[in-house]
């Protein structure tokens, strides 16, 4: 017997100032993905020429590469080398997790259920928990996102 897995991966943007989050579950981590997510991101969140958003991203190489397709009104703000403790989104995945800890799903498909569910709720009832989450005293009192 051979033992196959199926991957589903989870980005998150979190506006940490007000506890706000944008959510994308998509089959793959790559360059091609990471550019899709931040055409769809810069859409749902009107960044253009009017609206300027800097996103942290930390050093992944799909956040790097030169092949990454920033759309207008999306600046990328990479964050020192070995420092997730200044990515205001790592502290997400404990809130995103949470209904999957310790389950076994039938198929991929119920496991993106539970988690578009979950971040449902993340988006819409959670918005105090995830920026008392978030929000450092430290900062900026801008239109900065964090990605994870």
């Amino acid at each position: 017997m051979y033992h196959r897995y199926e991957w589903v991966y989870l980005y998150g943007f979190v506006h940490p100032k007000t506890g706000q989050t944008e959510w994308f579950i998509i089959p793959r981590v790559n360059i091609k993905w990471f550019n899709l997510v931040l055409q769809q991101f810069a859409e749902q969140t009107g960044a253009g020429k009017d609206k300027i958003i800097v996103l942290v991203v930390d050093r992944a190489g799909w956040h790097m590469s030169e092949k990454v397709v920033v759309p207008e009104g999306i600046m990328l703000e990479p964050l020192p080398p070995y420092s997730p403790e200044l990515q205001p989104a790592e502290r997400l995945w404990s809130l995103a997790d949470e209904p999957l800890v310790n389950k076994s799903f039938d198929s991929i498909n119920d496991l993106e259920e539970a988690l578009s569910e979950r971040c449902q709720i993340l988006s819409t009832t959670m918005t105090e928990q995830i920026k008392n989450l978030t929000y450092y005293h430290w900062w900026p009192e801008s239109e900065i996102v964090a990605t994870g």
